[in-house]
């Protein structure tokens, strides 16, 4: 509550709340009255004043009647009559007076205003709230949960680029069904161990661009239509001990771990260190350091990664995992990553990076040493605005096949890294009854260049290859750099996005970007038909949400993308995208 309502409700207090003969005009029972109320100083000097004059009063009828008095009397009371009381000096309310009693009922009010928040506070627990609660939690060094997300996604032209397909794979339709179970076991103070075991069966309703092995002959793999069920996997099992040595604010984290880096949900160089196998899972098998510097509102982590391609190579799946990848190839590094926030309303964040890649089998992934320095600052320079600002120069080295033109051979070797990317984002938040916030968003990511020999201007995203802002583009990126998905690179993106809460519990987004590419050819393509080699517009991109939160079990969303091809595409196809998702959580 501000100074002003405070003063506003003693005010309202002291009028309608004051006992008979004193009303802030000095006399009487208060009238009801909504305009002219007296303010409360010109009632404490109202007051003042009635009750001097009464004494005044007093005094002059006292001294006209005549009245005898005893001796002794008038020993103790000299020159005063026989009834006559000590004499009583009754002066005007001081400056300070008015302020100490405008201060008690200003605190009145405010107890008054908040003992009626807190009769207007939540409900208590439903009965089903308190048995989830005591299922979840049987003792108090155990924690445990989970969660089941199904959902269909369809998606055309996305992989192929084109309509015209001869596997017919432009089109993808698959219903995913992810389901965890995760636990936090409290071993001893300040120690305790977190584990999680997911498992995610695909239903393919139309020939499945994933190989997988499911009734197949000895030989192999096949790709088709049919449940698909994977294996479970631990994604993740990590020991996190807090204040190792003391009282020092520093915690450790060794193990499987999700580390996600940056703006929430928009995490941009550490976030998915298992882009292979889509959202099911997103760990990295690392170690980190986290110490908290409070008197200078600083934190540092210090991570360090050491993450195997295939699912198995450190902990068992549950059933078989052989044919497929969480990436590329073998990869750890380093990351030191500083965050600020000594200065009022902004954050500074800085970091350098460390990527080692180790090719792990022919033809697929890549050998390189990333070096990658960046900053970013957000902030809340006024009631309705936000922002964010994110930059990064990568340097160093990578070898992985690229070609020079489009009617060129592809050609293996390693070349020196000179990249550099950046994205931002400026939003106003109307703060009105339905949540309306508008943004103007932005990113670059450097493509490279065919005709600087011995040079690699790409900027990679490391361990950023999840869909940041679009689920459908993603998949468009497996043509263009040899067979990754989700390593978008070479472009200039702009636009507007859209959110509001037009009811309680649903969310509706829209956005619209405007896609470029820097570079006209993509020297890593495996299909160099698909691109025309003298374009740079990408294309249109347009995406609507609509989500809805049930309750805090169960939330559910539709989803729709839709990229409109330019001239940097050959066949000028429309790529599209549409899912519906339901989650229930425990």
């Amino acid at each position: 509550m501000s100074i002003k309502s405070a003063s506003k409700n003693a005010e309202n207090l002291l009028f309608y709340a004051l006992p008979w003969g004193h009303s802030p005009l000095g006399f009487g029972r208060p009238t009801k009255r909504r305009a002219g109320k007296v303010s409360v100083l010109r009632w404490a000097d109202n007051l003042a004043r009635t009750r001097a004059e009464a004494g005044r009063k007093q005094a002059a009828l006292l001294a006209e009647a005549p009245r005898e008095q005893s001796e002794p009397m008038k020993q103790a009371n000299p020159g005063h009559g026989r009834y006559s009381p000590l004499p009583v000096q009754i002066h005007p309310m001081t400056t300070k007076t008015k302020i100490l009693i405008i201060g008690v009922l200003a605190v009145t009010g405010l107890a008054a205003q908040a003992q009626s928040a807190a009769a207007a506070s939540p409900p208590p627990p439903s009965a089903f709230d308190e048995f989830v609660k005591d299922v979840k939690n049987p003792t108090d060094w155990l924690t445990w949960g989970g969660d089941f997300r199904a959902r269909n996604e369809y998606f055309n032209n996305a992989l192929t680029l084109s309509q015209d397909d001869a596997a017919s794979l432009n089109e993808q339709d698959v219903i995913r069904f992810r389901a965890r179970l995760w636990a936090n076991a409290r071993v001893m103070t300040n120690l305790s161990v977190n584990a999680r075991l997911s498992a995610e069966p695909r239903q393919w309703m139309k020939n499945s661009f994933a190989a997988w092995k499911e009734n197949a002959d000895s030989s192999g793999v096949q790709r088709g239509t049919g449940l698909e069920w994977r294996y479970g996997i631990l994604d993740n099992l990590n020991v996190q001990w807090k204040q190792p040595f003391g009282h020092e604010p520093l915690s450790l984290t060794v193990g499987r771990q999700d580390i996600l880096l940056g703006d929430f949900y928009d995490w941009w160089l550490v976030a998915d260190g298992t882009p292979g196998d889509g959202s099911w899972s997103f760990f990295l098998d690392a170690a980190r350091v986290t110490y908290e510097l409070k008197d200078i509102k600083t934190r540092l982590d210090l991570i360090g990664i050491y993450h195997s391609p295939q699912p198995d190579a450190w902990l068992p799946t549950l059933d078989y995992s052989k044919n497929y990848s969480l990436t590329e190839q073998r990869e750890s590094g380093l990351v030191l990553y500083g965050s600020n926030k000594s200065i009022e309303n902004m954050q500074i964040d800085g970091y350098f990076i460390y990527k080692h890649d180790d090719q792990v089998w022919a033809n697929k992934g890549d050998n390189a040493d990333i070096y990658t320095v960046g900053a970013k600052i957000t902030g809340t320079p006024a009631e309705h605005w936000k922002y964010s600002v994110e930059g990064a120069y990568q340097f160093g080295s990578k070898g992985d096949s690229i070609r020079t033109s489009l009617a060129s051979a592809a050609e293996y070797g390693p070349r020196t890294i000179d990249a550099y990317g950046g994205k931002a984002k400026l939003t106003y938040m109307f703060k009105d009854k339905m949540n309306n916030e508008l943004s103007l968003v932005g990113e670059f990511l450097s493509g490279d260049d065919p005709d600087t020999e011995g040079t690699d201007e790409m900027f990679d995203l490391l361990w950023g290859r999840w869909p940041r802002w679009s689920e459908l583009y993603i998949y468009s990126y497996p043509l263009e750099t040899s067979g990754k998905i989700a390593q978008i690179n070479n472009i200039g993106r702009f636009g507007l996005a859209w959110s509001v809460n037009p009811v309680k519990k649903l969310t509706f987004s829209a956005m619209y970007n405007a896609l470029f590419a820097p570079q006209e050819v993509p020297t890593r393509t495996v299909a160099p038909g698909l691109f025309s080699g003298d374009g740079n517009f990408r294309g249109h991109y347009a995406q609507l949400v609509l989500k809805y939160q049930f309750n805090k079990y169960v939330n559910a969303h539709l989803w729709a993308e839709s990229v409109w091809e330019g001239d940097y595409y050959n066949q000028r196809d429309q790529m599209s995208f549409l899912r519906g998702e339901v989650m229930l959580s425990f």
